[in-house]
């Protein structure tokens, strides 16, 4: 059916009035906000590998909910529909404004299939775009969107670390009661987000059953004991009608087959090592298990490797990868993804023998095709065999080098807002001897994590550089006027709108800048 048809006949969404509560541009500059503030959290965790894995879930739910009409054009064009991932052992997700959606680790780790996991996925964008946030948030708030941030930020870390003087401290006085009560969607707004969700799951070609196996799954081990541990049931309350609706709409469409059953198991691996990165916690991942079960044997043998890698046992892990890829080319179904992510981390175990040599060697026999599993974590795991190749042999590395600068160049061309990939170009541009370019990559990195100060600090170190007599890259130097006047630009509008002062323009091309951080 077309877009525009299934977009005439859905059901009436509850957010379809949230333009009277929030605007979605007021939406937006909250999430872009909250990000602000997050970003520097180093609970936020950038690991390109388990990053990509559940951006490839995301995605076609995404896609979905666009073809769908669920996502209108204005929502599409201001909101981010970015996925983020928190270092936090506790079965949780959430959903801010402006498009933005945490997953914790934990709840990766309890999922058992692909499917279950986008069914998480699918509730959480369907809060989203049924503007479901925008309605908790009452329009006496809207002139008062930082404090409102700042009670989000507050109640986020306190989910993550369970502390209650923190979540006390974060929603003190009548007003961050009020907000912190309107963040527990209503019953109405839950079921619309199963509803949803469940469509999106379907029209994006996951198996419906992961719904109601994640809800069962979720279901059994609170009644064993909560422990706390799942935070995410009390935003979300796990009621028998839930699972009921879930599993009565699996039965009308069917189950279709679980997703890639081995390249889940290791990434749900992957999330448990993260989760416990301490040395007792990887001396414990032996890459042995009881099961006879494969996807738990594969999982296991990853998780041993991985720990191996963190450790820097590099032989034990190359063994136990080995191990992985004999059973994973052996397995009834073929999984290309999981052969690549074993492939990636081998790389890995390369890297922690100090052997940056071999590892650009395996880098160079990965499919050349563009394989979303493997394209960013590849990205910058060849950046960083090539620093520590320039380390070892620095002559050796000049090409190595310029190659990856190469490929970081265009990637951010399509992807700005990647503050890893902004630090890892100035890493190799700095190695390179291109000081110009390294001090504007690392100022782009500044401001992709919400440092302005920072970023314009290094920005104008940049500008100076490019007006020495030695500086020879005019054009560098253009960018960086310009981005050095935008950076100033955003500082100012940043300054006055958390006075008030939304609706005074700013001159980008203005040099005098009043709102400079005063000296220590």
């Amino acid at each position: 059916m077309p877009a525009q048809a299934q977009a005439q006949v859905r059901l009436p969404s509850l957010g379809e009035s949230a333009s009277d509560d929030l605007s979605i541009s007021a939406e937006r500059q909250l999430g872009l906000e909250i990000m602000r503030q997050a970003r520097s959290d180093p609970a936020l965790l950038d690991d390109p590998v388990l990053l990509a894995y559940v951006q490839s879930l995301w995605n076609p739910l995404v896609a979905a909910a666009r073809q769908r009409g669920d996502i209108t054009a204005d929502s599409d064009d201001l909101f981010a529909w970015e996925l983020f991932l928190v270092l936090d052992r506790s079965v949780n997700a959430f959903a801010l404004p402006g498009g933005y959606v945490g997953i914790h680790l934990g709840l990766i780790n309890i999922t058992q299939t692909p499917d279950q996991l986008a069914s998480v996925l699918a509730h959480e964008l369907a809060h989203v775009t049924q503007r479901h946030i925008a309605r908790s948030i009452s329009v006496q708030q809207r002139s008062t969107l930082l404090s409102v941030a700042t009670i989000l930020l507050g109640i986020l870390a306190a989910s993550r670390t369970g502390n209650a003087d923190m979540a006390n401290a974060a929603i003190m006085g009548g007003q961050g009661v009020a907000v912190q009560g309107q963040l527990n969607f209503s019953r109405d707004m839950e079921r619309e987000a199963d509803r949803i969700g469940f469509g999106l799951l379907s029209n994006a070609g996951f198996d419906t059953a992961g719904m109601a196996g994640m809800f069962e799954r979720m279901d059994n081990a609170t009644r064993l004991s909560d422990n706390n541990a799942f935070p995410y049931l009390r935003s979300h309350p796990l009621t028998f009608e839930r699972i009921s609706e879930a599993r009565s709409r699996t039965l009308v469409t069917g189950s279709t087959g679980s997703g890639p059953p081995l390249l889940h198991a290791m990434m749900q691996a992957r999330a448990r090592v993260l989760m416990d990165s301490s040395a007792q916690g990887l001396q414990r991942l032996s890459g042995e298990t009881s099961s006879t079960a494969l996807t738990d044997q594969v999982g296991a043998l990853y998780a041993g490797a991985l720990g191996a890698a963190l450790r820097g046992d590099a032989a034990r892990g190359d063994a136990l990868v080995a191990e992985a890829q004999s059973l994973v080319r052996n397995a009834p179904r073929a999984e290309p993804d999981a052969q690549m992510a074993l492939q990636l981390l081998q790389v890995q175990l390369r890297l922690a023998a100090r052997d940056a040599a071999g590892a650009l060697r395996l880098l160079d026999t990965l499919p050349t095709s563009d394989n979303a599993m493997a394209r960013r974590p590849a990205l910058q795991l060849r950046a960083q065999a090539a620093l520590d190749l320039h380390r070892q042999q620095p002559i050796q590395a000049a090409g190595a080098l310029r190659y990856s600068t190469e490929a970081l160049q265009i990637w951010l061309a399509d992807h700005p807002q990647d503050a890893a990939a902004w630090q890892l170009l100035s890493n190799t541009t700095e190695a390179a001897g291109l000081k110009l370019r390294s001090l504007r990559a690392a100022a782009e990195a500044r401001a992709m994590l919400g440092d302005l100060n920072g970023a314009i600090d290094r920005m104008r170190a940049a500008q100076a550089s490019a007006r020495s007599a030695s500086a020879q890259d005019f054009i560098e130097g253009s960018v960086i006027d310009v981005r050095l006047r935008e950076l100033r630009a955003e500082r100012r509008e940043r300054f006055m709108a958390e006075r008030g002062m939304r609706d005074e323009r700013v001159d980008p091309n203005d040099q005098n800048d009043p709102y400079e951080p005063v000296p220590q």
